[in-house]
């Protein structure tokens, strides 16, 4: 695929989303980190459900960092992996609030120390947060970028690498969202909707019945 097919794929994908954007509900930097800590290997609308009750009894380091254990468990329970992610999001927070001034870090390696974060949540941190040109590869982006054939890998990271080197620069900070949207609601993993797709004229995959 070259450079004037990937420019026009994420400029009919720009057009198509004009404002893309993640749909996790959060209002502070601190809050979107704790809502992509419990959303691995979960829908963001599960997330939403579960991120509505845990901030409005903690909504800040400080606060959260106080909870009981039990108390966080009790509250996104309902999410996969609640154990696990209990006790992650009960230490970062202790962490932030005791090394940070309660504040998410604009700092790679700093994010990835953090309990439960790791390159791709601190990827979506740096992107949607602080606006880096970088790309998060989750299960939509991994499945996209080997489809359509606009970066192949055969881990993540590969896919990562490829995509941003790839993409043209004017869309690299948009790129994340816009990936991921389209994987979510268009190029989904089973049945996707070619016919109805914006850039189903430049995509390299075909469909096999």
């Amino acid at each position: 695929m070259n450079y004037q097919k990937r420019e026009k794929i994420f400029s009919l994908l720009k057009q198509s989303i004009p404002n893309a954007k993640t749909e996790l509900i959060y209002r502070t930097p601190f809050q979107l980190l704790i809502a992509v800590i419990l959303s691995a290997q979960a829908t963001d609308i599960s997330v939403n459900k579960v991120t509505k009750k845990l901030f409005k009894i903690a909504d800040t380091a400080s606060k959260l960092s106080q909870l009981k254990l039990e108390k966080i468990e009790s509250l996104i329970k309902t999410i996969g992996l609640y154990k696990t992610k209990a006790k992650n999001i009960l230490s970062t927070s202790q962490i932030l609030h005791n090394d940070h001034d309660g504040e998410v870090p604009n700092n790679r390696t700093i994010l990835e120390s953090l309990p439960g974060v790791g390159r791709k949540t601190a990827n979506v941190i740096l992107n949607t947060i602080f606006k880096e040109p970088v790309i998060a590869v989750d299960t939509h982006i991994f499945r996209l970028g080997n489809r359509i054939k606009l970066a192949t890998g055969k881990t993540p990271l590969d896919v990562e690498k490829r995509l941003t080197k790839l993409t043209p620069k004017k869309f690299l900070i948009d790129a994340h969202h816009l990936l991921i949207l389209h994987g979510r609601y268009v190029c989904k993993a089973q049945n996707p909707l070619c016919s109805t797709c914006v850039i189903n004229a430049l995509c390299e995959f075909k469909e096999k019945n």
